[in-house]
């Protein structure tokens, strides 16, 4: 296939998977349940943290989440009473337990009382390093700088530690991305989509390969740089607009 040719065709799988459809089934249908944007912040960070496996129990994990934060999840981050913290306790999501989940609150209160917002935090370091490799990297640091169960750690992917850190970039695509369907929100706009980096997993790294972009076998963050820089040469202002294509070819078995 020539290149004009696997343009042609990521641009019609993008077309046909960035759309309103899109929305109701994939976690991203969490952070579209609220209209206040430091609502939509703190619900879309929380849901692509659970966000692995089946994206049916993924969605109804996460809404179960949000009634825990009493459907009003900045409110909740930043007043929550240790009566209140308490009931979190009881969540559970496969291996993310209630106990993640306060430790997640209190880090995402902490990072909020610091910048006044969790969009104003990741777009202050952005403006001030130029490359999102060092914000994810900061991120992480950051959120767990504090007395926290070590446990809990395993739910925030390393970029030091090479991992291709698939839901903190995807939760980047709904925050940056100035989508013109509908689904990305486009809330963070002192971040560039061209800064952005593709949330590769199990299904968009198997079309990449099968398409050429992408020849790394172990889908880890030498893995996510590679498949960016080959998607750059297609849309270098938004590249990770063919996440769409790449995860709806992956998920429907065929492009």
């Amino acid at each position: 296939m020539t290149k004009p040719e696997l343009k042609e065709l990521l641009e019609e799988l993008y077309l046909r998977y960035d759309c309103v459809d899109f929305i109701e089934p994939d976690p991203i249908s969490i952070p579209h349940s609220f209209s206040a944007p430091k609502d939509r912040e703190i619900a879309g960070l929380l849901a692509a943290t659970i966000a692995w496996g089946n994206r049916k129990a993924i969605v109804k994990s996460a809404n179960r989440m949000m009634d825990y934060l009493d459907r009003r999840p900045y409110d909740f981050v930043m007043g929550a009473s240790e009566r209140e913290l308490a009931t979190l306790q009881t969540y559970v999501h496969r291996t993310f337990n209630g106990e993640d989940l306060r430790c997640f609150v209190l880090a995402l209160r902490r990072l909020c009382v610091q910048s006044g917002s969790l969009g104003e935090w990741f777009q202050s370091h952005y403006v001030a390093t130029g490359d999102m490799r060092t914000v994810l990297a900061d991120f992480r640091r950051e959120f767990f700088d504090f007395d926290h169960p070590q446990r809990s750690e395993k739910h925030l992917s390393s970029i030091a530690k090479g991992a291709a850190c698939k839901r903190l970039n995807m939760y980047l695509r709904w925050m940056v991305r100035k989508d013109p369907h509908g689904v990305d929100f486009g809330l963070w706009e002192q971040i560039p989509a061209s800064a952005l980096y593709l949330p590769l997993d199990v299904h968009s790294g198997n079309v990449g390969r099968e398409l050429g972009l992408l020849k790394r076998r172990q889908n880890d963050w030498k893995a996510v740089e590679e498949i960016t820089a080959t998607l750059r040469e297609f849309d270098a202002a938004d590249p990770v607009k063919y996440d769409y294509a790449l995860f709806g070819a992956g998920i429907n078995k065929g492009i």
